[in-house]
């Protein structure tokens, strides 16, 4: 979960540079597309594998 709020955090920072208001983080998470989901779940395990490892 901590790479979603990653990624909203940055979606937040993008919107307040064009002065817009973000969407609440539950409507962010269902505006995430498969891609988006399978990468943000992918760099999950990879990272969990490494953290493993050490």
């Amino acid at each position: 979960m901590v790479e979603y709020n990653l990624g909203y955090d940055y979606y937040k920072q993008a919107c307040q540079g064009y002065g817009l208001e973000p969407i609440n983080f539950a409507f962010y998470l269902l505006s995430l597309s498969k891609a988006q989901l399978e990468a943000y779940n992918e760099r999950t395990t990879q990272k969990r594998g490494n953290n493993f490892d050490n």
